[in-house]
């Protein structure tokens, strides 16, 4: 029995050795749901090796469609150039005509990215080429977006029609022209594309390529014979060329037609123009405008005058050292009155060595408090008004497509400034009269919703399935940085205008918004089982047990198994029970920061647009989860049904009792608090608590006795949805315990 008993245990001890070597679990999970969530990043990777070793022998579902767009495997294995991945997919019987829910194959996803070896694999497989998606877009027609140009020529000889419309009338030549693919504008003119084609706003391809100023296509169509149309509300090519600032294009339809140059001087006599018209009038019309030189004078010298406030606001020297000196008088002023610091020192907010020194005293504060003195700090400055109104000037409305909501809102967005962002939104969809509050609320939520989309492959799910976190590959997507800024501009305007978005990130993503540094806990969200290896660690002396460990992992590189040390000579540093705490935490920065570090920097480049770190920081990562998302309804009862207990609790147990007693009374907010302090999350999963997850598939929540010692707080292991509960001698030393480890327990106290 003794010998078994060794042998099973140096069985356990090689496996969790494999695990942290690779940084990752070794087993697939044996349900589809969770093991598709296993496989998919291996797959993103293309590390087949490891894809092949799991699914050998497994009973996995190769076709099994997963996540929201209900795409398989072999859809990201495309998408993603992960060539080796997907031909051993499609070995193992995987589908290349399988449609997700937006109608999209494989293929199309390949085509999209320009993934020509995947695209011929594909082809191989007898993937079909005429297949449309939901929106009429077929293997063409992603090529044609990103100019995909060796690959269109090709295939266009297996493309049944290369005027082929999708759901707005637009064919792959418009959306060619749209973006400035010269190459492939001229191979589709080239096999028969109808130059003068309009969609069903009447849009030609010379419309689109005005519309985005690419000077080159443009030139292509006018010098093939391409007529200057207006679409069905009358604008003009010339009107998108001076409405978007597209000086070239502008000078190449007058060249072309010479009767524009007096439409073009016409609109320099409105006073109403935007700036942007009106420098591009002066580049090329300068000597018929001098006049309006003095209004970029103006606006220069505003600019400056603003940059000069801004150095006369730094703090000096001179004035840290006072308050370095008189720290402990401070202190009692904030601590008496914490609301001091934003009437009359909120000049602290920008010093972090200052605020620090008062950080715990302003985060000791309710929730509400700080909220409102977020907001009254932020909108300092702007009118009284309606955050989210219709502006004065038409021009400033956002004008979105719905068949490219993420695309038309990241040029809308760009387009317009920041301050008038800031000023007011008013958002208006194409070919739909509505605007106002609820459009703009509507706008918010779909666009959040795109923002997570697998097609921009810019955020990955995580292992609970309802939160998300940006994606170590996101690379494979060449605009990936600008989408992760875009993305951080659309979350700081919605914090800034209070609208909430439907999207719900990983407590470590929360942490990186804040500055705040990540621990082991927060990897359970991508990997649960990788975490408890680590909890393992923690908890027991590695001093006998010879796993030889050391600073560095394995990581899997396209097939090929590569060492990245944690620290510098990792490789020759043993891992022991006296570092052992720093190796776990170097190799938990290396999954939860390091990977994704310049996805991270992107996204905080446009948050920081609208909301200043001095003042995010005064929220931990619950409460910024609330704040970006709001807060879910709970179910109590449900919740108590799906509960279950150990280490000596049981249902009847008093200290039990008292608890969903306190549970019951508490508000909604701080029922969610408790929520996001033992999983980590503030959602609970579609089904209800039975459905949470943790440790590598279904977790229940659970409660655990601790022994009962003078002011001991509850505490928590988020990776296995437990919470460890004292045998407190009473109910209200229960409920005063829990609210202070609700409001206190993410910065790690146990003791208050």
């Amino acid at each position: 029995m003794m010998e078994r008993a060794m042998e099973q245990l140096n069985v356990q001890l090689n496996r969790l050795t494999r695990s942290l070597r690779r940084a990752r679990t070794v087993e697939l999970p044996e349900d589809n749901e969770t093991a598709v969530y296993t496989l998919m990043p291996m797959v993103m990777a293309d590390q087949h090796r490891s894809v092949s070793e799991l699914l050998l022998n497994s009973k996995f579902d190769v076709n099994y469609a997963f996540g929201r767009v209900k795409r398989s495997l072999l859809h990201i294995a495309a998408n993603c150039g992960s060539v080796e991945c997907l031909v051993l997919l499609l070995k193992k019987g995987a589908n290349p005509n399988y449609q997700d829910i937006s109608g999209c194959t494989p293929l199309h996803l390949a085509a999209r990215n320009g993934q020509k070896k995947c695209m011929a694999k594909l082809l191989e497989y007898n993937a079909d080429v005429n297949i449309c998606n939901n929106e009429g877009l077929t293997t063409i027609h992603w090529l044609a977006v990103n100019g995909r140009t060796e690959l269109l020529y090709d295939l266009v000889q297996h493309v049944s029609n290369v005027d082929v419309e999708d759901a707005m009338g637009q064919t792959a030549l418009h959306v060619a022209c749209q973006n400035g693919h010269k190459t492939t504008v001229l191979c589709l003119l080239d096999s028969g594309a109808d130059i003068n084609r309009p969609n069903v706003s009447g849009a030609t391809p010379l419309y689109f390529a005005c519309s985005h100023g690419q000077r080159d296509t443009a030139q292509i169509l006018l010098s093939r014979g391409a007529k200057y149309l207006a679409d069905k509300n009358g604008i003009t090519p010339l009107d998108l060329c001076v409405q978007g600032g597209y000086g070239e294009t502008c000078e190449l339809l007058i060249q072309h037609h010479s009767r524009l140059f007096q439409t073009l001087i016409q609109m320099t006599q409105n006073q109403d123009m935007k700036e942007n018209m009106l420098r591009q009038v002066l580049e090329h019309v300068s000597q018929q405008s001098h006049s309006q030189y003095h209004r970029i004078l103006t606006s220069l010298a505003e600019v400056a005058t603003t940059n000069g406030h801004k150095l006369l606001r730094m703090t000096s020297p001179c004035f840290i050292e006072f308050v370095c000196k008189h720290d402990e008088v401070l202190k009692c002023f904030v601590t008496r009155n914490p609301k001091i610091i934003f009437d009359h020192f909120h000049f602290l907010l920008e010093c972090p060595e200052l605020m620090s020194r008062f950080m715990h005293i302003i985060k000791g504060q309710p929730f509400k408090d700080r909220s409102e003195w977020f907001y009254e700090h932020l909108l300092a400055g702007q009118p009284d008004s309606d955050m989210v109104h219709r502006p004065v000037n038409e021009s400033d409305i956002l004008l979105i497509h719905r068949d490219s909501i993420f695309r038309s809102s990241c040029e809308m967005v760009s387009k317009s400034t920041n301050e008038k962002l800031k000023q007011g939104i008013a958002v208006r969809f194409h070919g739909e009269e509505g605007m106002g509050h609820g459009v703009v609320r509507e706008w918010f939520d779909i666009l959040s919703n795109e923002i997570i989309n697998p097609d921009y492959g810019l955020f990955t799910q995580s292992a609970d399935g309802t939160t998300f976190q940006p994606n170590s590959n996101s690379s494979v997507n060449p605009d990936h940085l600008n989408y992760f800024q875009f993305a951080g501009q659309i979350l700081g305007l919605a914090l800034y205008h209070r609208q909430l978005v439907n999207i719900y990130f990983t407590r470590s993503f929360y942490k990186h918004i804040l500055g705040v540094p990540v621990n082991y806990q927060d990897v359970s969200s991508i990997d649960p089982e990788y975490a408890k290896n680590l909890q393992w660690i923690l908890d027991n002396d590695i001093s006998d047990l010879g796993l030889e460990l050391t600073f560095s992992v394995e990581t899997d590189v396209f097939g090929a198994m590569e060492e990245v040390p944690l620290k510098p000579g990792g490789s020759s540093i043993l891992v022991t029970q006296d570092n052992k705490a720093e190796y776990v935490q170097l190799v938990t920065e290396l999954r939860m920061t390091r990977a994704i570090q310049p996805q991270i920097n992107a996204f905080l480049q446009g948050f920081h647009t609208f909301i200043p770190p001095s003042l995010i920081q005064l929220f931990d990562e619950y409460e910024l989860e609330l704040l970006l998302s709001g807060m879910p309804e709970i179910d109590v009862e449900d919740w108590c049904r799906n509960t279950e207990y150990t280490s000596g609790y049981d249902r009847q147990d008093p200290v039990i009792q008292w608890f969903w007693e306190v549970v019951r009374s508490l508000t909604q907010e701080e029922r969610v608090l408790l929520l996001q302090f033992v999983t980590g999350s503030s959602r609970v999963p579609h089904g209800g608590f039975a459905y949470l997850m943790g440790g590598g598939g279904l977790q229940k929540f659970t409660v655990a006795a601790v022994p009962y010692t003078s002011n001991l707080l509850p505490t928590s292991s988020t990776c296995i949805n437990m919470l460890k509960l004292p045998e407190y001698p009473d109910h209200d030393s229960l409920r005063d315990r829990l609210l202070v480890a609700l409001h206190c327990g993410s910065y790690g106290y146990t003791m208050a």
